[in-house]
Order: C-alpha cells, then sequence, then structure tokens
C-alpha cells in the first residue's frame, strides 16, 4: 500500500537545498491556530507560494508531506489550520467537525483568510504570486476563499465538494481555478460537477478547468485511504497525475519554465 512517506519521495529534495518544515502559531479572532510551514532557507528573497488546506482530519501528516513536496519545488508553503490548534479530529467524529464549518462558510472562509494572512507574513512570499489549495474539506474551502475575491493568482481543489451559491457570487473570482475530481466519488457525483461547471459559466471571465479521473473516488490522492464501501479510496495513478496537474497549474499561473515532469 502507498504511504505518505511514498508520495513525499516523488519530489525528492534537490541538491544544496535546505528545507525546514516547522510548526506555526498564528490566531484567528481569539482562537489559537496550529499551522506548518515549509521553504528552503538556503534561498533567499521573495518567491511564489502555496497555501494548503487541510482535509477534515485537520493538520496532519500528510499536510506536512504536501507543504514538504511544494517546498522542495522551490515554493514557501503553509498548511494552514482551519479548525483550532489541537483539533485533530478522528474518523468518527470528523464529518462533524467539517460539518460544522460547511454550516458557517463566512467562517470557514475567514479562517482560511487567516491562513494567507499569515503566509504573507512571511519575508520570501511574493505577495503577487500566492495559490490556495486543498483536499477533500480543504478543497472547498480553497473554492470558497476565491470566492470571496481574495487576491489570488489560483485556486486548487483536490476531491473537494463543489458547493454552488445562489445568489452567485463567482462573478467576485479573481483567481485561475483547478479542479481536480473523481468520476466514481460519490460525494461530488456528476449533477454537483456539472451545477458547479453552470454556476461558472454564468461568469464568462473566471479562467476555470476540471479534470476527472476514471475510476477516482473520494478522496483519491490522500495515502492510506481504504473505505471503499463509503466511496473513498486512494488511488495512486489519480494522485500522480493530479500533483502533475498541479505542477502545471503553478508554472503557469506563477509564470514560470515548467521542470521536466
Amino acid at each position: 500500500m502507498t504511504t505518505i512517506d511514498d508520495v513525499l519521495q516523488t519530489v525528492p529534495e534537490p541538491a544544496g537545498a535546505d528545507i525546514r518544515v516547522e510548526p506555526v502559531r498564528y490566531d484567528h479572532e481569539g482562537t489559537a491556530l496550529l499551522g506548518v510551514l515549509a521553504k528552503d532557507v538556503a534561498v533567499s528573497g521573495p518567491r511564489p507560494a502555496v497555501l494548503v488546506v487541510h482535509d477534515w482530519h485537520g493538520v496532519n501528516e500528510h499536510v506536512e508531506a504536501r507543504v514538504t513536496m511544494l517546498a522542495r519545488l522551490g515554493y514557501v508553503a503553509f498548511g494552514a489550520d482551519v479548525y483550532g490548534e489541537g483539533v485533530r479530529p478522528a474518523d468518527d467524529t470528523a464529518g462533524q467537525v467539517a460539518g460544522s464549518f460547511y454550516q458557517d462558510l463566512p467562517l470557514m472562509r475567514a479562517r482560511v483568510q487567516a491562513g494567507l494572512d499569515r503566509l504573507r507574513e512571511d519575508p520570501d512570499v511574493d505577495h503577487s504570486r500566492v495559490v490556495v489549495m486543498g483536499y477533500c474539506f480543504g478543497g472547498s474551502a480553497a473554492l470558497e476563499l476565491a470566492r470571496t475575491g481574495a487576491d489570488l493568482a489560483g485556486a486548487v481543489s483536490f476531491h473537494g465538494n463543489l458547493l454552488t451559491h445562489d445568489p452567485s457570487d463567482a462573478g467576485e473570482i479573481r483567481a485561475a481555478l483547478l479542479v481536480l475530481t473523481g468520476a466514481a466519488d460519490p460525494v461530488v457525483p456528476d449533477a454537483k460537477v456539472a451545477a458547479w461547471q453552470e454556476e461558472m459559466r454564468g461568469a464568462p471571465e473566471v479562467d476555470w478547468q476540471v479534470v476527472t479521473y476514471a475510476g477516482a473516488m473520494h478522496a483519491f490522492a490522500v495515502p492510506g485511504t481504504d473505505a471503499p464501501d463509503h466511496g473513498a479510496q486512494y488511488q495512486e495513478r489519480a494522485d500522480r497525475r493530479s500533483w502533475q496537474a498541479l505542477e502545471v497549474f503553478l508554472a503557469e499561473v506563477f509564470d514560470e519554465e515548467l521542470a521536466a515532469l
């Protein structure tokens, strides 16, 4: 079975790099938050940055692996904490915790914004080149931040629930959007994908794309997920292809030359 460490090793640390991964405490309106920051300290000066939003389990080793991979690609990466320090629910309570934020989208958006603000405090971040991305719950949250009109180069959802809004606020989106979804995901069935796309068509100025992976269930990019009876299962092929799609997207929105994949 593919592990998080296996996925981490798909992006090797460049020669001469000094990748530091450190916990970062910050807060939002009195709520203590604990994120994780990764960057190459052998390089100085502003560079593009990526905000990573966790799935419904909160900031964990998967988030740490992804920010490390992004730092190895040359970005400053920060794993934001939407839930609050110490709130890292297990399977039996994660749905309830995530659900409380789905029921309070202004709070969800504000917590992701707090993570973005903290990322931009880092002196090595180029404020004009920042992308937000997330997995499952975090994918939904990344798209919600984009709907606020946040100054972002892009927003990426890995198997996130695709929420639609009536009245639509799609016209507020300033970021390019990349949605990576599974063709066998019961959480995000074809009808939801179609409804989300229809809403985006109502805002023709928004640059968006949807990539669908055959046979991929919910959480296809989270190693260790193995609950096919509940529609959630890791798929190495979809994980690999979606990460490659992310790299291409980041290079495009950050106006960089893409390294050979």
